[in-house]
């Protein structure tokens, strides 16, 4: 049997377990059965926490539901934070992935922020399929059009809404994360900017589908939204889940995401059960 934790931040949600110890039998196809809301544990990312090198306190490795690796993500990077506060002590830790190690700290009241490190802006960054100008693509969805786009790790679009009543996101999310221009895939995020300090936001995640919360998600739109002169370096962005905090730090580059995480049950599986 193999523990693991079911974690989420303003309810983007993931199954955690630790492989430590000892590496875990978990195929992609596995950690799709896993993943299952219907047949499985079900979540939005299957996070692993594997020993690191020197220099960070845990590897974090991200899996999709549909099996597939995933470069960053914000909220889960959170959750495993407050894990591994939890396990020191301490109220600084460095999560390590692919991307790069990422510093996270515990404010006031206990909520946790996680350095996500400076936004990639070059086409071939994000990656897009050919040169052009990443503060507008040329992607009309006829509902939506003119995304801005950039990598927090994990590759992002950003449209930018006059409001989100009304608008089906879930039936356009797909169509703008299979399209031609974005090699990749994509996250979708469909953004109302309030103020230049306030900004409501939906999200379709790549490999994932509509989610409640997306901290990548919510990087990537404050830096296109900034990058458009919608708003400021600051904002706060609300998400079906609830709201995170957000700041593109002027001094480094960097983007600094805070917001709640909470354990919602402990668990075990045999993985036996589920198909390697």
């Amino acid at each position: 049997m193999i523990p693991f934790r079911k974690m989420h931040g303003l309810g983007n949600d993931f199954i955690v377990v630790d492989a430590r110890p000892a590496p875990l039998p978990l195929s992609p196809t596995r950690i799709a059965a896993l993943s299952d809301r219907h047949r499985g544990i079900g979540c939005d990312q299957f996070i692993t926490l594997e020993r690191p090198e020197a220099g960070a306190d845990v590897f974090m490795r991200i899996h999709n539901p549909d099996g597939s690796e995933a470069e960053a993500c914000g909220n889960a990077t959170r959750c495993v934070a407050w894990l591994l506060m939890a396990e020191t002590g301490r109220d600084h830790v460095v999560v390590r992935t692919v991307r790069g190690d990422l510093p996270c700290e515990r404010l006031a009241g206990g909520t946790i922020r996680a350095d996500m490190g400076p936004p990639s802006l070059a086409w071939q960054e994000v990656p897009l399929a050919e040169a052009m100008d990443t503060t507008h693509l040329p992607i009309d969805l006829g509902a939506v059009a003119d995304p801005a786009a950039c990598s927090m790790g994990n590759p992002h679009a950003t449209f930018f809404v006059e409001t989100l009543e009304g608008l089906d996101w879930q039936a356009l999310g797909p169509l703008a994360e299979h399209h031609p221009l974005l090699p990749q895939r994509a996250n979708i995020g469909f953004a109302e900017v309030v103020s230049p300090e306030h900004i409501r936001l939906a999200i379709w995640e790549r490999g994932a589908g509509p989610t409640l919360a997306c901290g990548s998600g919510a990087c990537a739109t404050l830096v296109n939204a900034h990058r458009r002169g919608l708003a400021g370096r600051r904002a706060r962005i609300d998400l079906p889940g609830g709201p995170l905090e957000l700041e593109w730090r002027l001094s480094d580059n960097h983007v600094l995401m805070g917001g709640p995480v909470a354990t919602a049950f402990l668990g075990q599986f045999d993985p036996d059960t589920f198909p390697a």
